[in-house]
């Protein structure tokens, strides 16, 4: 992939440069800040904050510390072609490119979702199950799968979710929606991990390794493939998910789900089919990006924002209703997160970091070093963000020098993501899931959450261990 973005090579002369002026007190001052904004981050919920206010506070601060310790590089930086811009400091510590994918990808699918595809899909896969539970689980656990690729977590959650609470009501098995709500919440993960767009640390990975689209896929796949699988049937086996034995069970499982109307969320039809089309371009372009003249230069942040232009012409005099449904607070949360991280950079903090890092690994890449990395970061991602984890991580692998291909980018990829399947608060959409739990009044607490959930999670993160050891190294 060849994503542009502001030199990081010069970025990082100006941090030796600066090394040597910063004493260690320094550095552990801006290491405690760094914990104090991650333990912030895991309180998000008892501080009633959004962690866009969070991370912003603390990129204030580290900003005005570091300029009153004197070691940020203020003044003119330099880009491709030698030409010097007057930037202030914090604008090119911000990486444009994975805002650009975040902000297309994310406008370009609200639009497609308008004209009803991803329900119209949904309800088709419903009425084809003939309402036996088996069978829905396994589509909807596939749908969940495919859906948290092509679309966000959550939104893939919402979807898939709501659908699942009034499907199994319908049909007389709301015996069984816990179990379906938490395999599809642990799935969304397990999809996250499917394309370099899927998730937001597989962007930022994928994005500081120079890791292609299609390289990305076909490395990831596999694993998504058999973890998919053996969730689906451990799920069924735990929570008695079992197929219809009788005939008159299916004759009535057949009808009450032949009153769903998959083109009930069409409103236009010839949108539909545009919104069908434009997304298969979407993924192949995005797939191709890097090996297409004139794209590989502009990078896939400028794809992203042009598919979602050309999908706004649907709309033309009411952009602003797309405008308004923008994660602004995810938008401004990466943006002072990378100021934070930048600014760490230069404190030296990452560098301490990364001696921890490279004591954990070992002298050399070994199979230890490779599976603590994939465990702790699974550990970390379980009670925080796992964001600042993907953007820190990144930062330290690069400056260690790690090759593309090393299977320690593929640790964190799979620890980020796969963390989030401990604990609710360790993703989003699991998040969702047990809000949806709750929507219909099943019990379900944080540790019981735990307790069920973590026989996947070890099967999960156990999975991948061996499988960034013995296939990707």
């Amino acid at each position: 992939m060849s994503e542009v973005s502001l030199p990081v090579a010069d970025t990082a002369q100006q941090t030796v440069h600066h090394a040597a002026q910063v004493p260690i007190e320094v550095t552990l001052f801006f290491t405690f800040l760094l914990v104090a904004m991650i333990i912030s981050l895991a309180l998000e919920e008892k501080l009633h904050a959004k962690k866009s206010l969070i991370v912003g506070v603390y990129s204030i601060i580290a900003l005005l510390c570091g300029a009153y310790a004197g070691f940020m590089p203020f003044g003119e930086i330099t880009i491709p072609g030698g030409e010097h811009l007057p930037l202030p400091v914090y604008i090119p510590a911000i990486d444009w490119g994975v805002i650009a994918i975040i902000l297309g990808s994310s406008i370009f699918v609200d639009v497609s979702s308008k004209s009803g595809i991803f329900t119209w899909v949904a309800i088709k896969l419903t009425k084809m199950s003939g309402g036996d539970p088996i069978k829905l689980l396994w589509y909807y656990s596939l749908m969940t799968v495919v859906f948290s690729a092509v679309l966000n977590n959550v939104t893939a959650m919402i979807i898939v979710g709501s659908l699942t609470g009034v499907s199994l009501k319908k049909l007389d098995k709301m015996d069984k929606l816990l179990g379906f709500l938490l395999i599809e919440g642990l799935l969304t993960n397990i999809g996250g991990l499917l394309t370099l767009i899927s998730s937001v640390p597989n962007i930022i990975i994928g994005n500081a390794a120079g890791i292609s689209f299609v390289d990305f896929f076909l490395k990831a796949s596999p694993y998504v493939v058999v973890a998919t699988i053996i969730t689906i049937i451990v799920g069924a086996k735990i929570f008695s998910i079992k197929a219809f034995s009788t005939e008159e069970e299916k004759r009535e499982g057949r009808f009450l789900v032949s009153s769903f109307d998959e083109n009930d969320g069409i409103k236009s039809k010839s949108f539909f089919n545009f919104s069908a089309f434009m997304l298969i371009i979407f993924i192949a372009t995005i797939a191709t990006t890097s090996i297409t003249p004139l794209l590989r230069d502009l990078g896939m942040g400028f794809v992203a924002i042009s598919f979602a232009i050309i999908m706004l012409l649907r709309f033309k005099s009411e952009v602003d209703q797309f405008y308004r449904s923008i994660d602004w607070d995810l938008l401004a949360f990466f943006m002072a997160l990378f100021i934070v991280i930048n600014v760490m950079e230069h404190a030296q903090v990452l560098t301490l970091i990364g001696k921890g890092i490279a004591w954990i690994i070992g002298a050399e890449e070994n199979a230890l070093g490779t599976g603590a990395l994939l465990i702790s970061s699974a550990a970390f991602s379980s009670v925080t963000d796992n964001i600042p984890l993907a953007a820190m991580l990144a930062k330290i692998l690069l400056a260690q020098g790690t090759v593309a291909d090393s299977p320690l980018w593929w640790s964190v990829v799979f620890g980020a993501n796969l963390g989030g399947n401990l604990t609710p608060i360790g993703s989003a959409s699991t998040l969702v899931a047990v809000t949806i739990i709750h929507k219909y009044k099943l019990q379900l607490s944080f540790a019981g959450f735990v307790k069920k959930a973590f026989p996947f999670a070890m099967i999960h993160i156990g999975l991948a261990t061996a499988y960034v050891l013995v296939i990707l190294r």
